[in-house]
């Protein structure tokens, strides 16, 4: 693990940034939008409006933060849950991704900590928050069941269109995409997070950890369901690689090949190996 830390450091650090600026991203947006000493709350009296604006925004910045030369070269988990999705199709290291997730955990609460150090309360107390993501009036069951929906949605797009020549550079933009739709639909049922750091993230400075358990469940199994029905489905391509923008362009801690020109395995040793997953 020290060998890792070593050398993998900067994607650890690029993985911290990148949740990071998403929490920054959404808690001005959230602040801007839903705070009701803000101009724009004020002259936006529809909440539906006020969600599908917060959904693009947050929409962009998850492109943004994918096609970054930071996402690029990381491959833009900036989930745990990603991170274990991978993990189970041994794409990853187990000692990446225990960094990966220490780092995702740390990067979103200092993002969250920086919004809460500027805007001070407009921000942590209610009707803000933090952007924490508790269950909504609807219940636990259906947060639950709303966040599990949202993670396989997410990481089964991702399987199928980083696994297919030439849909590669579209998977950004459908996650981008995703998460708008989701914000815009789903906010109201479960706070949309589909991300255990994140959650995390806007429960410290808020101090609500309601539903905690769901935030820190629900989007794992999710993905790691996706992963098991895409392994099943007749005629998937082999998994590639940890990435969500694979650029030659960028080094790859994962698979080795910086053009990843062939699915590669990881074995417990660290050693790549090739065959398909």
């Amino acid at each position: 693990m020290a060998g890792l830390l070593r050398n993998h450091w900067p994607e650890y650090l690029m993985e911290a940034a990148g949740l990071g600026l998403f929490m920054i991203s959404a808690g001005l947006c959230a602040t801007l939008l839903e705070h009701p000493g803000s101009p724009l709350h004020q002259a936006l009296p529809s909440p539906v409006l006020r969600r599908a604006l917060m959904g693009a925004a947050m929409g962009l910045t998850a492109v943004a933060i994918i096609h970054s030369p930071w996402g690029r070269r990381s491959g833009a988990h900036i989930n745990p849950a990603v991170t274990l999705a991978f993990l189970r199709l041994g794409k990853v290291r187990p000692a990446d991704a225990a960094f990966y997730i220490a780092f995702q955990c740390v990067g979103g609460l200092g993002g969250a900590l920086l919004v809460a150090a500027l805007l001070g309360r407009r921000f942590t107390s209610p009707p803000i928050a933090a952007i924490a993501t508790v269950p909504g009036a609807a219940g636990p069951a259906v947060a639950f069941a709303a966040e599990l929906t949202m993670a396989f949605l997410l990481m089964g797009m991702v399987l199928v269109t980083t696994n297919r020549p030439g849909w590669e550079r579209f998977t950004g933009v459908g996650a981008g995409l995703l998460v708008a739709l989701f914000i815009t639909a789903a906010a109201p049922l479960s706070g949309m997070s589909i991300n255990p750091a994140r959650t995390l993230a806007s429960a410290v400075p808020s101090g609500l950890w309601t539903g905690a358990w769901i935030y820190a469940m629900a989007p794992p199994l999710g993905m790691l369901l996706a992963v098991e029905v895409y392994r099943r489905l007749p005629g998937r391509r082999p998994v590639r690689c940890a990435k969500l923008n694979h650029d030659p362009r960028s080094r790859c801690i994962f698979c080795g090949d910086p053009a990843c020109r062939a699915p590669r395995l990881i074995n417990q040793g660290g050693v790549h190996a090739h065959g398909p997953v």
